[in-house]
């Protein structure tokens, strides 16, 4: 992406400035804050995405394709680029807690945005329950004097109130949490380093005979089955663009958070995985928990658990991460009156405390439905959201391919611009219909997505319903 020079202001889509100009303007009611810092928004970022499904998920997919997993990570770690291009280039332009939900409103009408705001904020309240649970449960392993199910709650209250406490103190809370995180891998990677390349005393070097004897065991479907736990792990890393809104620079920020964020992602997971990959088989029960076992295998006293105890750290922080997100989302759908309007209260710190109460919420009734029917209640909610990050990353790369040629036409300009437009971003879009094609090939990912949707449709439907009944509503 390049930077031009702009005003101070945010630059607004073609429409958007002659609307604004005919409109009254009464006193501006209370707003969110815009205290936080770039290294905190960067942090953010890697703080959503660095979580279960790096320190869970990448047994699992290791588990369903073997060292071909990488094909899974390199596949989705390319489209993930072309997205946070393409909202990079619109969250500079409009600054917004709705983010891709107003760009799709802006490209392709109300029903469409709304659909994508209330598809990423089910999808968030569900990851925000699989958080608390996940880390719960690593945390039982090492600590098992409290139940899993009241470890739960305590993360989940702690949390609600950090982000009750204001932005600036929520985001510097955050990119602590995500420094530990990245340390804590880069640890790891060394380590890995140091096994594979047999510079560890007394531990043999597994090498890479992992790769060369059975690359692909499960084949083609293999790798589309892993793809779609990649996937999901990856989902997360968008929510850079919805808190680019309260930053105190979002045109110079998001642009320097996108960068960073998504090269340091590939190098993490990728890296990651390639070690896992090569020290641990397919079959290995270690694979449960990745990170603890190539630890063990290097013979590292402690450092098992020192890592689970990281582990539970980056699930809090994920957590910490797409709480503020999804309170962020239904606050703008509030705003734009696609949510009951209560939900856009402020607090005095200038927090949407409704929405992070009702965000939060869920996550306490997975708490209590986990303890009344233990790992049975999880498996399904993935089951129905686990591929709606393909459905709002397609509905950002669909949106910015619009409102670019609407802004190049018009003249308008931008602050930040996605390079090799339009090519780029066609080519995001025919990768992800590829995505697609392998899923729906494939009989464990095509239930996912034929579920995913059948949401889609069902939160279009009542979208279009409520929007029809409220302008039926209004006076004439």
């Amino acid at each position: 992406m390049t930077t031009k020079s702009t005003a101070k202001s945010p630059t607004a889509f073609p429409g958007q400035a002659d609307a604004l100009a005919q409109a009254p303007s009464p006193a501006a009611p209370p707003a969110l804050g815009h205290s936080m810092k770039p290294r905190q928004l960067t942090m953010m970022g890697l703080g959503s995405a660095i979580g279960a499904g790096l320190f869970l998920g990448s047994g699992a997919g290791i588990q369903a394709a073997g060292p071909a997993v990488l094909v899974s990570y390199l596949v989705a770690g390319t489209l993930i680029i072309l997205v946070m291009w393409a909202l990079g280039e619109m969250a500079a332009a409009n600054p917004s807690s709705g983010a891709f939900s107003v760009f799709a409103e802006k490209a392709m009408g109300r029903t469409a945005g709304a659909t994508v705001g209330w598809l990423w904020w089910l999808q968030l309240v569900v990851v925000i329950a699989a958080e608390a649970l996940g880390a719960a449960a690593l945390l039982f392993t090492v600590w098992p004097a409290v139940p899993v199910w009241a470890l739960s709650l305590i993360f989940m209250a702690l949390f609600t109130a950090v982000n009750l406490a204001g932005v600036k103190n929520f985001g510097e809370f955050e990119f602590w949490f995500a420094v530990l995180k990245v340390v804590a891998i880069l640890l790891f990677l060394a380590v890995g380093a140091a096994l594979l390349l047999g510079w560890l005393p007394d531990v043999p070097s597994p090498g890479l005979s992992n790769f060369t004897s059975d690359f692909a065991p499960a084949g083609l479907g293999g790798i589309a089955t892993a793809l779609f736990v990649v996937i999901f792990a990856f989902g997360g890393t968008e929510i850079v663009s919805v808190a680019a809104a309260e930053t105190e620079n979002p045109e110079r920020s998001v642009g320097q958070a996108i960068r960073t964020v998504v090269w340091r992602i590939l190098v993490f997971y990728i890296g990651s995985v390639f070690v896992i990959a090569a020290v641990l088989p397919a079959t290995s029960d270690a694979l449960k928990s990745p990170f603890a076992g190539v630890l063990d295998a290097a013979r590292i006293p402690g450092a098992g658990a020192a890592i689970t105890l990281v582990a539970v750290v980056a699930l809090l922080s994920a957590l910490n991460a797409n709480l503020y997100g999804a309170s962020r989302m239904v606050y703008s759908l509030s705003e734009r009156g696609e949510a009951p309007r209560f939900l856009s209260k402020l607090s005095k710190a200038r927090v949407p405390v409704v929405a992070v109460s009702v965000s939060v919420a869920f996550g306490f009734l997975a708490a209590v439905l986990e303890l009344l029917f233990p790992d049975q209640i999880l498996p399904a909610l993935f089951q129905l959201v686990g591929s709606t990050c393909l459905v709002v990353w397609g509905s950002a790369l669909v949106s910015q391919l619009i409102l670019r040629r609407r802004a190049d036409r018009d003249g308008t300009p931008l602050p930040l611009r996605m390079k090799g437009f339009p090519g780029l971003t066609v080519f995001g879009l025919v990768l992800l219909a590829l995505i697609f094609a392998v899923g729906f090939s494939s009989p464990d990912s095509s239930k996912q997505l034929f579920s995913t949707l059948a949401l889609v449709a069902g939160i279009a439907a009542a979208c279009w319903i409520g929007a029809r009944i409220a302008g039926s509503r209004q006076p004439r």
